[in-house]
């Protein structure tokens, strides 16, 4: 992907997907908002199709290349499944989706509830991932990476062009990192104009150790948030995007990430997972500091929560 075009790609890729995808709302807090002395705003990505941002870059691919007769097929921690799954029979295809034992019931509904076949493929995503691939290598599937993909994170990236449209103001914004593709398209949009910030549970930090070590790198994953914020590695597409379009990445802890949903739901009514929380953990906790008066925006991406554990939090 080169990023000097990455704009006028985003551009078409959201003129090729807009018939499939919702325009998903910004909602401005009140100044004062979140312990901020300053202006923040909410992308409501949690509210797209399937239940995440990803049906953007699964529609992107599908759309952007022929579909084999075997369908298609992908790995995921839960949502880029749902994403897949969602795309494939809006398109007419078939999907099959390999899933790590860790995967939460709540997505595996999800997917199966969109039609795709659903396929346990080990312990962790990482064995899911090699599950696919051998499928794919073996009946001539097309895979669908849920992040390190030209495709994927071009139109991950279209989230960017429509929070610019609802919010030209903005100077700052706080985005979730799993495998990157959210941020590598984010970035790729905003890259030299808004200062773009990763943010990533403290025991699932893929892209904050890509950035440490000078390329990608493996990472071990323990967190809340791994069915979502889980990767094991950004991969080299994600990274090259990443090193030139993103300020840096802060960690934040599951306690923040658990506050972060209780106060979501507790004080707004929005049911969000673990992962789609942790980008406004990282406002309530400190572990982005912006200054006073900063316009800062904040990525809630993903939606697909159990509702009963989520019920324990705010109880």
């Amino acid at each position: 992907m080169l990023l000097a075009a990455a704009r006028d790609d985003i551009r078409a890729a959201h003129g090729r997907i807009a018939p499939f995808v919702r325009r998903t709302p910004v909602v401005r807090a009140p100044d004062g908002a979140f312990g901020h002395a300053g202006p923040v705003s909410l992308k409501l990505e949690f509210l797209q199709h399937a239940g995440s941002f990803k049906p953007r870059g699964a529609f992107n691919t599908l759309l952007s290349q022929p579909i084999p007769a075997a369908g298609v097929a992908a790995a995921s921690g839960g949502n880029h499944g749902a994403a897949v799954a969602y795309a494939a029979r809006q398109l007419g295809v078939r999907a099959r989706i390999f899933v790590p034992e860790i995967s939460a019931p709540a997505k595996i509904a999800v997917i199966r509830a969109h039609g795709a076949e659903v396929v346990i493929g080990g312990a962790r995503y990482a064995d899911a991932q090699e599950a696919c691939d051998a499928y794919v290598a073996d009946s001539g599937a097309l895979r669908v990476h849920p992040f390190d993909a030209d495709t994927t994170i071009i139109g991950q990236g279209t989230v960017g062009l429509e929070w610019e449209d609802e919010a030209p103001d903005l100077e700052t914004v706080l985005v979730a990192v799993g495998g990157g593709g959210l941020i590598a398209g984010i970035g790729a949009w905003w890259r030299g104009r808004v200062k773009v910030v990763g943010v990533e549970p403290e025991g699932s930090r893929a892209l904050h150790a890509a950035l440490l070590a000078g390329g990608p790198v493996d990472v071990p994953v323990d967190s809340i948030a791994a069915d979502s914020l889980g990767a094991r590695n950004v991969g080299g597409r994600v990274y090259a995007v990443c090193r030139e379009a993103v300020d840096h990445v802060a960690l934040v802890s599951d306690d923040a990430i658990r506050k972060a949903q209780e106060i979501l739901w507790r004080d707004w009514r929005m049911a969000v997972e673990p992962g789609g929380a942790a980008a406004l953990a990282a406002l309530l906790s400190g572990a982005y500091r912006p200054r006073p008066g900063e316009r800062v925006g904040v990525l809630l991406c993903g939606a697909n929560v159990d509702l009963a554990r989520l019920a324990e939090l705010a109880s």
